[in-house]
């Protein structure tokens, strides 16, 4: 049963993934990143590691992924009209590309069969050694991350704010018709 139930949301993962970057509304393709994420804490919580799936789902798709749909709606970012036809050259390096990614992430596979991974212990997975890492090795990393996610709310606030009336690049004037 629990196999089954892993199957069914590293499919609904990878499904939402595609949907993510295939679909032309961004809208949409940010309400298939949720559930992309949550499949993956879905994941994290059947590999044994609940706090993870727990930071999962509050920090990445609680957070980040609002404050994506906060700059969409904010920015007014419309559909995607483009021409796949017309554009050979990025097509063919795309599927090349991910046709090598595909193939390194089967050698990756293959060379991990043959690898003995030892067991997961209580103190690798603890959140006292979780909380000791993070505050004290990486504190600096971790102030830095804060500050760059409220710059960007600021920037794309910014960026957003449309010029009120008599603000800004002046009107073009007429010119006058001999």
């Amino acid at each position: 049963m629990e196999l089954l139930v892993f199957l069914i949301f590293a499919f609904l993962s990878v499904f939402a993934a595609l949907v993510v970057v295939a679909h032309k509304n961004p809208v949409y393709s940010t309400m298939a990143l949720v559930l992309t994420l949550f499949s993956v804490a879905v994941l994290f919580v059947l590999l044994g590691a609940p706090f993870v799936g727990v930071l999962q789902v509050l920090i990445y798709t609680g957070a980040i992924v609002v404050l994506f749909l906060f700059v969409i709606m904010l920015l007014n970012i419309g559909r995607e009209d483009s021409q796949i036809a017309g554009h050979k050259a990025q097509l063919f390096f795309a599927l090349l590309g991910a046709v090598t990614f595909g193939s390194l992430v089967i050698l990756a596979l293959l060379s991990l069969r043959h690898a003995a991974l030892p067991p997961l212990t209580p103190e690798l997975v603890s959140l006292e050694a979780l909380a000791s890492t993070l505050f004290n090795e990486y504190l600096l990393p971790f102030e830095i991350i804060g500050l760059l996610l409220t710059v960007a709310v600021i920037g794309a606030t910014v960026v957003a704010r449309r010029p009120a009336a008599g603000e800004g690049a002046a009107a073009p004037k007429e010119e006058a018709q001999p």
